[in-house]
């Protein structure tokens, strides 16, 4: 199984929906000279990543979008911790990308890092 994040491209052919919305990398489109789009799954998988990264209040008139990640930064890592970030992220996407399906989230424990691992299964 691979690993892929909004960077890569994935040529899935499961949907006929387009999703699109703006690369907020803001380069130029070369041809219209217009801020680049990315669409269909990398465009989901950039905004579940958005999602997870923000934290309460850091969006004006919307203090409850956000997972708070970084709250939990420097907490022991216990097992009730892994479930209380696995709980966060799934509530999270669940409340707000309504374009997913989430299959899986798997927090490991690790002294460098906390990983985390989701699996997105488009709808059809």
């Amino acid at each position: 199984m691979s690993r892929y994040d909004a960077t890569t491209t994935n040529e899935s052919k499961r949907s006929a929906k387009i999703y699109r919305d703006l690369d907020l990398d803001f380069q130029a489109n070369v041809a219209t000279k217009d801020i680049q789009t990315l669409t269909d799954v990398e465009a989901v998988k950039r905004s579940v990543r958005n999602l997870i990264n923000t934290n309460h209040y850091e969006r004006p008139f919307h203090p409850e979008i956000g997972s708070n990640l970084r709250a939990m930064l420097f907490e022991n890592i216990t097992p009730q911790m892994t479930h209380a970030i696995s709980k966060q992220i799934h509530l999270l996407l669940k409340n707000f990308e309504p374009r997913i399906r989430l299959v899986q989230i798997n927090v490991q424990p690790s002294p460098e890092r906390v990983e985390m691992e989701s699996f997105l299964e488009r709808l059809r």
